[in-house]
């Protein structure tokens, strides 16, 4: 019927852009808005945007989205969310400073200061986070020793979800799934954790007020409506990290089965029902609001894609063969590009190392290497690099994991998902959902209202069906294999020479 209310909205706030796409019942795309967000970088590797930004984009975004679903259709809506970015806001929700988001590395000396004063294998247990630039935490006590002032005009630290359900509905809230990457979230009891507040000289009533993630939080306000499109009262469901989400949206909720995220990082989630924490991962918390994913993270991922285009091939913007013609050279190279291995740790190295000081780099280069060969190093040294600690996670954990579900722009290149396939030995599958994350939060909402019992069974009829699927050949999984052993040697023997090169630009 005309009027009846048979879509739901997933907000995906990611890094560059917002967008709001409807989803019906049965987990097809019922109108999509897109709105991109700016993101400025005021020094070497700090990155900040506006917070106003945020919502600014999710209005235009689902004001798009309403031009082609009248708002009476709408059941409800959930937020997924780019994770680990805040803003400190003061008494009046004005910021005090530009929102820090998470790609931003200024907070380097907090990671061994809070982890001495909390104690690194307690800050890990309690976070679920090996101690590292990523999580909230460490930003917040840069603040606290760098702008101090700042710091005490804060009354609330948000985090992107509750910011925009603050817009929506008035009240700071926030998902468990979009907490636990802020690093304050004690992971087993589902609370701010006292113990890292205390180090940081926060009060609980300074942080977002924390739900269950598939639950409903709130009802889009007057004001809201009024700028949006959508009707007063439409309900407001919690979602999750914008990483978790697309674990629900490509039904990933088995340790059989890993979410790839070939994007600007390359972020890959195995589920359990268990709480367990490693160097080799990240714990972090599902959105179906039961169990966990282990969570591996290369900040190299499409970003160093797009870097090597720009600043090595030289392309232009508008040169859109350009990917075209990398992959038909790459295609035409040997497994191992002719002796080229590529470390890809452009970004720092997150699992397994947890070092800030490592840099990426080429090994065996020769007068024959040509542009093909350096492009296939690439996609092979990031694939490497993931099966690395895909098999430490398979190791710890007893659990073979069977196929990877690819998402991002990257799982567009069938060479890259065939190199992965190679490398790993295991089936890479290419979902027909391309929006993982915004269909993950409209599983939460369609959970919360009722349409199905439990997050496992929407996702199970919503996720997008399997389209492609990239097998292993026998004969380069063994190459591959060999290539692997020699792979497992370059971080170990370059490590002191990250710290040297570290030391040496330091006293210049």
């Amino acid at each position: 019927m005309e009027n009846e209310k048979d879509i739901v909205i997933g907000i995906d706030s990611s890094t560059t852009a917002t967008k709001a796409i409807g989803w019906t019942r049965d987990g097809l795309v019922a109108g999509i808005g897109r709105c991109p967000i700016p993101l400025s970088n005021p020094g070497q590797n700090l990155y900040e945007q506006n917070p106003e930004d945020w919502w600014s984009s999710a209005k235009t975004a689902i004001r798009q989205l309403l031009e082609q679903v009248s708002p009476e259709r709408i059941a409800a809506l959930s937020i997924a969310n780019q994770r680990e970015t805040f803003v400190p806001l003061d008494k009046n929700a004005k910021p005090v400073r530009q929102a820090i988001v998470w790609l931003d590395q200024r907070c380097s000396d907090e990671v061994t200061w809070l982890s001495k004063k909390v104690g690194h294998g307690n800050l890990h247990r309690i976070s679920g986070k090996p101690p590292d630039m990523a999580p909230v935490a460490y930003r917040i006590a840069w603040m606290l020793r760098s702008e101090t002032e700042l710091f005490h005009k804060t009354k609330i630290f948000a985090d992107v979800h509750s910011y925009l359900t603050w817009q929506l509905t008035g009240e700071f809230q926030t998902s468990w799934a979009s907490a636990d990457p802020l690093g304050m979230f004690d992971m087993e009891n589902k609370f701010w954790s006292p113990e890292i507040l205390q180090a940081l000289e926060l009060s609980f009533d300074q942080l977002p007020k924390l739900v269950a993630p598939c639950n409903i939080i709130g009802e889009v306000s007057s004001e809201a409506a009024e700028q949006t499109g959508l009707l007063p009262g439409t309900l407001v469901v919690s979602g999750g990290g914008d990483g978790q989400a697309a674990g629900l949206g490509v039904n990933a909720l088995n340790s059989s089965r890993a979410y790839l995220n070939l994007g600007t990082a390359v972020v890959s989630g195995t589920y359990s029902k268990e709480y367990r924490t490693s160097m080799a991962w990240r714990t972090m918390g599902s959105c179906s609001g039961e169990g966990y994913y282990y969570e591996t993270s290369l900040r190299s991922g499409t970003f160093l894609i797009e870097w090597f285009v720009r600043q090595v091939c030289q392309a232009c913007e508008n040169d859109k063969e350009i990917y075209n013609r990398l992959e038909e050279q790459a295609s035409n190279v040997s497994i191992g590009s002719e002796g080229l291995l590529l470390l890809p740790y452009w970004g720092a190295v997150m699992t397994p190392y947890w070092n800030p000081l490592a840099r990426g780099c080429w090994l065996g280069f020769s007068g024959s290497h040509q542009i093909g060969h350096m492009y296939r190093s690439l996609l092979e040294g990031i694939a490497l690099e993931q099966m690395l600690v895909t098999g430490m996670i398979e190791e710890q954990t007893s659990e073979p994991i069977k196929d990877f579900v690819t998402i991002g722009g990257g799982a567009s290149s069938d060479l890259w998902r065939q190199i992965i396939a190679d490398v790993s030995g295991k089936k890479v599958l290419c979902s027909e959902t391309v929006e993982a994350s915004s269909l993950g939060a409209a599983i939460c909402a369609a959970t919360a209202i009722g349409w199905y019992s439990n997050a496992e069974s929407a996702a199970k009829t919503m996720a997008g069906k399997i389209t492609k699927v990239n097998e292993p050949i026998s004969q380069n999984v063994t190459r591959y294999a060999e290539l692997m052993k020699i792979y497992r040697t370059i971080y170990p023997s370059l490590n002191n020479s990250f710290q040297q090169l570290s030391d040496f630009v330091k006293s210049s």
